[in-house]
Parts: structure tokens; sequence; C-alpha cells
């Protein structure tokens, strides 16, 4: 059976059972979480949130990118978060290539130029959680008192680390 019939069977046995259609729009913990795509990750889980508690946000390598930035501003300022969470975590397959080589690869595969596209890949895995932390804070459009806190999830132990800000 193709994995979208599974998941089309799984989605109707939920909808069975579905009583959450009263939610508001407003996450009820007013918290957004910006966090890696990794298929190890389940944030709502080792962060013991419901629906309907939080804004969860997924790219490759949880990184503040343009359109994540995006989606918290939305959060922030229509929705009414009060508080950002970014995680990212360990054996992330973002500590394993460079720009430069991914965007090489593609042109083999394809014949098209990737040399525009910044993957944002990293090779210390805390200075990239300071780093999202600094650019989410130092947008224009996030307010000065919004807490932004930046953590590593360890995929062998599901336990999180705060990643202190550098001096």
């Amino acid at each position: 059976m193709p994995v979208l019939d599974e998941l089309l069977d799984a989605n109707r046995a939920f909808s069975a059972g579905f009583d959450q259609g009263h939610l508001p729009m407003p996450p009820a913990r007013q918290v957004a979480v910006l966090a890696c795509m990794d298929a190890r990750l389940h944030p709502e889980k080792f962060l013991g949130l419901e629906v309907g508690d939080a804004h969860v946000t997924r790219n490759a390598g949880g990184r503040a990118s343009d359109d994540a930035v995006r989606s918290l501003i939305i959060s922030l300022r229509l929705l009414g978060t009060r508080e950002f969470l970014v995680i990212h975590h360990t054996d992330c397959g973002m500590l394993t290539f460079s720009n430069e080589e991914l965007q090489g690869k593609l042109q083999a595969d394809t014949g098209a130029d990737a040399s525009g596209i910044d993957f944002l890949p990293f090779a210390d895995l805390e200075e990239s959680v300071r780093e999202d932390v600094r650019r989410i804070k130092g947008s224009p459009f996030i307010s000065d008192d919004i807490a932004v806190s930046g953590f590593i999830y360890d995929v062998r132990t599901g336990l999180l680390k705060e990643v202190v800000a550098a001096p």
C-alpha cells in the first residue's frame, strides 16, 4: 500500500474521534517554536504541548530563514504569541554539507544553477542557534519584550539543552 493511502486511512481514523474543532486560532500558551524538520523530532511531544497550545514552524535545520521569520512575525503581530523557542538538534544533516557542495550537486544532477540559493548549513551547532536567535531578535518587526530562547535537542536522550547567548 502506498504511504499516501496509509496516511489517508490514519486521517480518517483521527477525524472520526476529532473533538477539537472549537479551539481558537491564537495559540493558548502564546508561544511559537521554530524547529528542524528532522523526523526524529516531535516538538509537541518533547515540550508537552497539546493541540492548540503553540505555533510550530519547521524547516531544514530549524533555521531563522526569511520565511520562518515571516511566520514568527505573523504569530506575534496577529495571533498574540509572546515567546519564541529556536530548537536545533544533535546529529543534524545541516552539519554535513556546505552551500557550495549542495549547489554543485544540484548543478550536476539537474543542470540548473543553484548558486543563488543559500541552504543555511552550519558547521557549529551552538553558534547556529545563537545566530538564529540573534536574527529573530534583530528583526525590526519583533518587539524587544519578546523572549527568544535557543536550545539543542539531543536525539539520543530526548533532552533539551539551553544555548546561552554569547557574551
